[in-house]
């Protein structure tokens, strides 16, 4: 059996720094992983790649050739990959054996991985190539700084965990760049009536029935909760890693 890991997460969240770090980890410890980039519209990273989308199809070439923007390109491409899961992916994947670490560093597009069905059968195929997969959902700390905004995250959090149906760890990015940590906690495994109440501070009242309902559907899979990664602080080895 070998095993994949899959990065998602908004734009901005830091994915492929994430990957970047996650690789000199791994190399420091004399572990070996293996990262492919699912992102079309990548062109620089600082990580190594096995596999490269690009190597099959770029979004530059779908915009110009088909005359679309930005998000319709993507959501073209990762189709094509989906069509092409049997031919170029699976010969990739042949050259890898038992025990092997894959990690999938993914577009950024949220409805890859909330509601529409690309990522998802993609998930599907990994599983039928016999790879244990993961997901790794990251979300920017600065979300924190506006509670509306880390309600949002974790809505959409939810929803990539529900539609990809894995075992999932939410990653709170960047901790560097939070100036102040005291408030962190309540954040990493939010107590549903602090994030009612402070959801009530912010919105006008006639959305307390909304603010409610929110938070419900939230405390009621009971699944939402974030590790802190801080990439620039060091820790045991010389990693920069978690908090």
């Amino acid at each position: 059996m070998g095993y994949a890991q899959l990065v998602i997460g908004p734009a901005g969240s830091g994915k492929s720094t994430y990957c970047s770090s996650l690789y000199q980890h791994c190399e420091t410890l004399g572990r070996s992983i293996h990262i492919v980039n699912l992102d079309p519209a990548a062109e620089n990273f600082n990580y190594p790649v096995v596999m490269y989308i690009r190597e099959l199809i770029s979004l530059d070439d779908v915009m110009e050739e088909l005359g679309l923007g930005p998000n319709g390109g993507l959501i073209y491409c990762m189709e094509h990959l989906e069509e092409n899961l049997d031919e170029w992916l699976a010969e990739e994947l042949d050259y890898y054996l038992d025990d092997d670490y894959l990690v999938f560093d993914c577009p950024s597009q949220i409805k890859l991985f909330s509601h529409v069905p690309m990522l998802r059968n993609f998930v599907e195929h990994l599983k039928r190539k016999n790879f244990n997969v993961c997901g790794v959902y990251l979300l920017d700390s600065q979300f924190i700084a506006d509670v509306t905004k880390f309600v949002s995250g974790c809505m959409a959090s939810l929803s990539a965990m529900v539609q990809l149906e894995l075992p999932h760890v939410n990653i709170l990015s960047k901790m560097d760049l939070v100036t102040s940590k005291r408030d962190v906690e309540n954040y990493l495994d939010p107590e549903p009536r602090f994030l009612l109440s402070e959801l009530n501070e912010w919105i006008a009242p006639w959305f307390k029935k909304l603010n409610k309902s929110l938070i419900e559907q939230v405390d009621e899979y009971s699944m939402v909760s974030f590790i802190p990664i801080n990439l620039r602080r060091k820790a045991a080895y010389g990693m920069h890693w978690l908090k």
